[in-house]
């Protein structure tokens, strides 16, 4: 009687280690990736334990730049993670021709499905770059626009002032260069400083400069009561938070596109705008945030 109960475990135990590994196969390994700064960070966070919750075998690979994550998901190294149109259009395929947020988003669709990558669903979170002064600074200088701020640096009030960006946007064929071709201005460098992305806020904060590139939906602009200036010549491409998936673990995850189409649904400025908030002003820890938002949403 004894061998047949211990009969009857073993097979009861082999079966629940072939349904477990048969459940795992099917739930798929997913490399998720993203880049190294705030509002990157959580959604790479996010989408891991919204994914590790659905029963995927998750591994996060965060804290990387732009090229080297592009180039690790043509490789084959990244599964998914959440890109920008207008990073895509412009830097990956040095798409320059003006196009509205609509015709961004199809355009890069179309040119990335060539390469074996898929963008889902995009995001109403656009984090496009943008330029920003104190906003007690702004009024009393008169300035509302990028024109009006580009007319006080050749004032001679304004041609001592400071502006503040991070080394990538210096360096982007969508960053400072074309900016200042966009509004026919040659900055001089004792106007610039480059630093850190985290820097630029705190400069300016601190009147260590008197203008910076900031990131729309970063949480630190509303907290700092920064004041965004119009880009009145519409430089700016649109920024639409996306994720962008290998076309191979779409066809390995049948069930994938319509999951992660959900978690960008619930995704928009003001949403974005306060989740990073309470990271860089609130102190908070990105998988704390990310953890919440996704319970607060019933996706965890």
């Amino acid at each position: 009687m004894k061998r047949v109960i211990s009969l009857m475990a073993a097979v009861t135990t082999a079966i629940s280690v072939m349904f477990c590994a048969a459940s795992a196969q099917a739930a798929g390994k997913l490399v998720v990736g993203g880049k190294g700064y705030t509002e990157q960070l959580i959604m790479s966070s996010m989408t891991a334990q919204y994914l590790a919750g659905l029963g995927y075998d998750v591994d996060q690979r965060d804290g990387m730049g732009s090229t080297v994550l592009r180039t690790a998901q043509l490789n084959g190294q990244i599964d998914l993670y959440w890109e920008y149109t207008g990073t895509g259009l412009v830097t990956f395929n040095k798409v320059v021709e003006k196009l509205n947020p609509v015709e961004t988003y199809q355009r890069v669709k179309a040119l990335d499905e060539k390469v074996g990558l898929i963008w889902l669903n995009p995001s109403q979170a656009n984090n496009t770059y943008a330029l920003a002064m104190r906003k007690d600074f702004a009024k009393e200088k008169g300035i509302e626009s990028i024109t009006d701020m580009m007319e006080w640096l050749q004032s001679e009030d304004g041609k001592d002032a400071q502006m503040a960006s991070n080394v990538e946007f210096s360096a982007r064929p969508d960053g400072l260069k074309s900016l200042l071709e966009a509004y026919e201005f040659d900055m001089p460098r004792r106007n610039l400083r480059k630093m850190n992305s985290g820097l630029v806020y705190q400069a300016l904060a601190q009147e260590v400069v008197d203008v910076t590139m900031v990131f729309a939906t970063d949480g630190r602009v509303k907290a700092f009561d920064f004041y965004v200036l119009k880009d009145d010549r519409q430089h700016f491409p649109n920024y639409a938070l996306t994720p962008v998936v290998r076309t191979d673990a779409l066809d390995a995850n049948p069930e994938l596109a319509e999951q992660l189409n959900k978690l960008s649904a619930l995704m928009n400025d003001e949403t974005m705008s306060t989740l990073n908030a309470l990271v860089d002003v609130d102190g908070l820890s990105i998988e704390r945030v990310s953890r919440e938002f996704l319970e607060q949403n019933s996706l965890l």
